[in-house]
C-alpha cells in the first residue's frame, strides 16, 4: 500500500486508522494516542499514490465514487473528525507542503470573481433549486451560521436570533434605506422591514433566490419596502444608510477585496454603517480545499482576519466593533446534517446517489473544520467615522431584548417558506 502506508504513519498522531487495502489485508496507524477509530477499506489500488498526491480532492472523490467506505461501525464522521483532529500533521508531510506552496502560488487564479465569472460561480452550488435546499434548512431559509443562545434551541429559534443579532448591530432608525448584499431567499431583508419603518435593496446573483425572496415580500405585503434586484453588488448606484451581508464575503476572493470595500465605502454617507458576516479562519492566509473549490464553491475562499483588516486600512474605514462566534456553526451544521440524513431518499430521488455523497461529505467536513480545525464566523461593523454607532457595545444586547418584546407585539412569526 506504499506511498500511502508512510504518509498515514505520519499523519496519523491521535486516534487509530485502520486501512483494508483492496487485497484484504488490514493496515494499522496511530501512536496510541487518544482519538477517534476509524476503519476504512480502499478498493482501488490507484488510491495508494493518489491520496498521497492530493489528500483532499481524492478523499472526498473517493467517498462519493463509493471506492472509500468505512466499516466495523465507522462512519463518515468518524474519519473526517480523525482528519480533522490531526491535519497539522498532514500539512508537514514534505509532499503535501509542496502542493500546498503551489496552491499558494496560483490563489488568486483560483479565487477569481470578476463579473461574470460570478454569476456562474454562484449559480453551481445556489441553483440547485429552492425545493432540495428546504430539505435541510430551516423553516425561513437561511443558508448561513445561526446563534444558539442557549445550546438546545431549534434551528429556527437560533437563526431569528442571527437576525436579531445584526438588526441590533445595524443600529437601525426609521426611514433608513439598506442595501443587503448576496440576499439569500430574502428573509434578512422581511425581518428588517417588518421591525423597522425602513426600506431594504437584496442584491443576489442567483436566479432562483431572487424568484423565491421576490415571492416572499409579495407575499408578505411588504413589496413597497423591500425589494430585490438580480445583479451584482459592483453595479449598485444607489446611496444606503445601512449595508449588510450575510455569508456573501467568501464568494469575493482576496484579489477583489480592495474592490469590495471600495464599493461599500462609496455607497455610504460618512455616518452610515455596515455589518459583514463571513467565515473565517484563525490560522495564517491559505487556500480553499481543492475538492470544495471543484465540487461546492468555485472561486470560494474564507479569509483569515489580517488578511481582511488590511484591505479595510487601506481603505480608510473604521472597524467600530468585531465579533467571532467559534462553535455556532458547527451547531448549525450539525442541524443541518440531521435534516439532510432524514430526506436523504429524497435527494437520491432529485439527484443520484453520487450527489446525495458528496452533500453528505460537504456538510459533514464542513462541521468538523468548525468543531475541531480553524474555522470561524466573523462579524466585521465598519465606518467612515468612530462614533457613527454608539461607542459603548451595550446597545447590541439592549437592541435586542427589544427586538425580542418588539416580535411579540408585533407577530412576527417562524412561517415556513412556501
Amino acid at each position: 500500500m506504499f506511498p500511502l502506508s508512510h504518509m498515514l504513519k505520519s499523519f496519523i498522531r491521535k486516534g487509530q486508522l485502520i486501512v483494508v487495502d483492496a487485497g484484504g489485508k488490514r493496515h494499522v496507524f496511530g501512536r496510541g494516542e487518544p482519538g477517534p477509530q476509524v476503519t476504512m477499506r480502499l478498493t482501488d489500488p490507484k488510491l495508494y499514490r493518489s491520496l498521497v498526491l492530493n489528500a483532499e480532492m481524492v478523499a472526498g472523490e473517493a467517498y462519493m465514487d463509493g471506492t472509500m467506505r468505512f466499516e466495523e461501525g465507522s462512519t463518515l464522521r468518524d474519519f473526517l473528525m480523525l482528519f480533522s483532529v490531526n491535519r497539522l500533521s498532514l500539512g508537514s508531510y514534505p509532499i503535501q507542503k509542496i502542493v500546498r506552496a503551489v496552491r499558494m502560488r496560483f490563489r488568486k487564479r483560483l479565487q477569481s470573481n470578476r463579473k461574470g465569472e460570478a454569476q456562474q460561480n454562484v449559480a453551481h452550488h445556489y441553483d440547485l433549486g429552492n425545493d432540495f435546499y428546504k430539505l435541510f434548512l430551516d423553516e425561513n431559509m437561511l443558508y448561513s451560521c445561526a446563534y444558539f443562545r442557549e445550546p438546545d434551541e431549534s434551528l429556527e429559534t437560533a437563526q431569528r436570533n442571527k437576525l436579531r443579532l445584526l438588526a441590533a448591530k445595524l443600529n437601525l432608525k426609521p426611514g433608513m434605506k439598506i442595501l443587503d448584499i448576496g440576499c439569500g431567499w430574502g428573509d434578512l431583508a422581511l425581518y428588517l422591514a417588518q421591525l423597522e419603518e425602513v426600506e431594504v435593496v437584496g442584491v443576489t446573483l442567483s436566479t432562483e433566490q431572487h424568484a423565491l425572496a421576490t415571492k416572499r415580500a409579495a407575499d408578505a405585503g411588504l413589496s413597497g419596502r423591500v425589494r430585490f434586484a438580480l445583479k451584482d453588488y459592483r453595479d449598485v448606484t444607489e446611496k444606503f444608510d445601512r449595508i449588510v451581508s450575510v455569508g456573501m464575503f467568501e464568494h469575493v476572493g482576496v484579489h477583489h477585496y480592495d474592490e469590495f470595500f471600495k464599493k461599500l465605502n462609496s455607497l455610504m454617507p460618512d455616518d452610515g454603517v455596515a455589518v459583514i458576516h463571513s467565515i473565517g479562519h484563525m490560522s495564517p492566509p491559505g487556500t480553499t480545499s481543492p475538492w470544495l473549490r471543484k465540487y461546492i464553491f468555485p472561486g470560494g475562499y474564507s479569509p483569515a482576519l489580517s488578511e481582511v483588516l488590511e484591505v479595510v486600512e487601506q481603505n480608510s474605514l473604521w472597524v467600530t466593533d468585531i465579533e467571532v462566534l467559534r462553535v455556532h456553526y458547527a451547531t448549525t451544521l450539525a442541524h443541518w446534517v440531521q435534516r439532510f440524513a432524514a430526506n436523504r431518499a429524497e435527494v437520491v430521488a432529485m439527484y443520484d446517489e453520487r450527489f446525495a455523497r458528496m452533500w453528505e461529505f460537504y456538510l459533514i467536513s464542513c462541521e468538523m473544520m468548525f468543531r475541531a480545525g480553524s474555522q470561524m464566523v466573523f462579524h466585521l461593523q465598519l465606518s467612515r467615522k468612530r462614533d457613527a454607532a454608539p461607542i459603548v457595545r451595550d446597545y447590541v444586547t439592549d437592541q435586542q431584548r427589544a427586538y425580542i418584546e418588539r416580535e411579540k407585539e408585533l407577530g412576527v412569526t417562524l412561517s415556513r417558506v412556501s
